[in-house]
């Protein structure tokens, strides 16, 4: 199943709270069982005014649902298309 990388651009986002953060976090988990158990949260990355998620789904559309539903900004949602890491180069 492919894996996208969502960009959200979200000013201050690295100052959001714990509170703020756990209440993002229930609110996405609670779409993410209306739409199904197509699409998968994998983890997020905040920086200081972005948010990266990374999402398992069969295309595109269903994670830009989940976004409209869960009202959570989308600036890019890339496919990943190749993982790599240390080992790449052994």
């Amino acid at each position: 199943m492919p894996k996208y990388v969502i960009e959200r651009e979200l000013e201050n986002a690295g100052k959001l709270s714990n509170d703020d953060l756990q209440g993002i976090s229930q609110k996405s988990c609670d779409v993410l069982e209306e739409l199904g158990p197509k699409i998968q949260w994998v983890e997020s990355y905040i920086t200081d005014n972005k948010i990266y998620c990374v999402y398992i789904a069969p295309d595109e559309s269903i994670v830009r649902k989940h976004a409209e539903m869960g009202e959570f900004p989308v600036t890019a949602v890339n496919e990943v298309k190749v993982v790599i890491d240390p080992t790449t180069a052994e």
